[in-house]
């Protein structure tokens, strides 16, 4: 019965993936569509082909993200997201006319390869009460999700002073708030039934509250560094760059925050790290020879 949830886990996140991606393009399209000029935030509000693509991500593939999350854990699942780097690549050249030249296809597959060693590693985060109970797991919590905020401000700084780059720290700052996102959700899937049977702790009220604060601003937040990159981006470059922090994020949150590890989970964690990383260089690669010619 374990084998058959972990399976259902994979596919959930997997779905979640292609829910993203596609809600991706079609805000690409529309962002794509928009006159010279305008505003990336002045009247996406007001397109129902935007607010579709929103749909897709933050309802439909959100309620795969939190069942999948349940199953199968929060480490895990955005690397087997990112398998919806497969659907929006072929998107973004069918549906919207972007081009991928053979370093890019190359960056892709590598993504894929790292979705697989993350998969069998079976890397499993699953937040307790008991953690929540613990000082020191929650000062680890803090010092975490202070250094990914941090890690954001500077990217927020760097591509106001290096417009050559500014897409991909947009990219990344949008990575970092998504990744602190998909954290968060683990505390708020641990308190979640005591909450609302009423048989809840101060502390886990206050993971409660917290959890729900962070996930709505990083959010917010995540979405509109993604827009605004995608102004002057493909999004088949930039999506896989997102994935960087938070395909690699989840890997320090076993050393940093939870610590337990398999062994055998080991040198598939670090090739999947490796993946993730070369094919993000390439596809950054390209990105910033995109913005040079623009």
């Amino acid at each position: 019965m374990q084998d058959l949830n972990y399976i259902i886990g994979v596919f959930l996140a997997i779905g979640s993936g292609i829910l993203n991606n596609l809600g991706t393009l079609v805000q690409k399209k529309v962002i794509n569509d928009r006159p010279v000029g305008e505003k990336v935030t002045r009247n996406l509000l007001k397109s129902p082909l935007w607010l579709f693509g929103l749909f897709l991500q933050l309802a439909l593939g959100t309620v795969l993200f939190m069942f999948a999350i349940g199953m199968i854990g929060a480490a895990l699942v955005p690397g087997l997201m990112a398998a919806g780097l497969i659907f929006l690549a072929i998107g973004a050249v069918k549906l919207i006319g972007e081009k991928l030249n053979r370093a890019e296809i190359i960056g892709i597959i590598i993504m894929v390869v790292a979705i697989g060693l993350l998969g069998f590693s079976q890397l499993n985060l699953v937040i307790t009460i008991n953690n929540l109970l613990d000082s020191g797991f929650i000062n680890r919590v803090i010092i975490f999700t202070v250094i990914l905020i941090i890690g954001s401000f500077i990217c927020e700084i760097l591509q106001r002073k290096k417009m050559k780059f500014r897409a991909l720290y947009l990219a990344i700052f949008s990575g970092f708030m998504f990744a602190l996102s998909n954290f968060w959700v683990a505390p708020l899937v641990a308190v979640f039934s005591n909450i609302f049977n009423g048989s809840f702790q101060i502390v886990e009220l206050t993971f409660f509250i917290i959890s729900c604060i962070i996930l709505c601003l990083t959010n917010f937040c995540g979405l509109l560094k993604i827009q605004q990159a995608f102004t002057s981006g493909q999004a088949s470059n930039l999506i896989p760059i997102q994935q960087t922090p938070i395909q690699v994020v989840p890997i320090f949150i076993y050393f940093i925050v939870l610590v337990p590890i398999e062994i055998y989970s080991i040198p598939l964690m670090v090739g999947g790290v490796a993946c993730i990383l070369f094919s993000s260089y390439l596809l950054a690669k390209r990105q910033a020879q995109l913005e040079e010619i623009k």
